[in-house]
């Protein structure tokens, strides 16, 4: 099954690892996902200190999330990697395993350092929209 989902690009603009825009067509049905969490089955958090071990947690979980609603990451639409720091380095850290989890499908996408995250330790969560065909589900 094709995504809905069609990146847009534009030479006008600074090359980026990731399309500058995306559209679903009429019809498609919107997935709205919170924030995915580097969280273990009972609860804590993975990998504390670790911003690569918990971009890949949190893909994972984002993945779980994913094929509760019925779709996949070729559905997603946009993505925001939230980081709990102020070093640029880390946030690289953290984009570098998600962008990856991606591979060709890299849609547009807000990386933020940030303060603080809502579970103890926790240092990156992923928030996202996916866009399916109504005919998907």
């Amino acid at each position: 099954m094709s995504s809905a989902v069609q990146l847009i690009r534009s030479a006008d603009l600074a090359a980026a690892p990731y399309a500058y825009a995306a559209t679903a067509p009429a019809g498609s049905r919107l997935i709205f996902f919170a924030g995915a969490c580097p969280l273990e089955d009972d609860g804590s958090t993975t990998a504390p200190g670790d911003y690569s071990a918990q971009a890949a947690r949190c893909v994972e979980t984002l993945d779980i999330a994913l094929r509760a609603s019925g779709a996949t990451r070729s559905d997603i639409i946009s993505t925001r990697v939230l980081v709990a720091s102020s070093s640029q380095d880390d946030l690289v850290a953290a984009w570098d395993v998600v962008h990856a989890a991606f591979g060709d499908h890299d849609v547009p996408s807000t990386l933020m350092g940030v303060t603080v995250l809502g579970y103890d330790h926790q240092l990156v969560e992923i928030e996202a929209v996916a866009a399916i065909t109504e005919d998907a589900r």
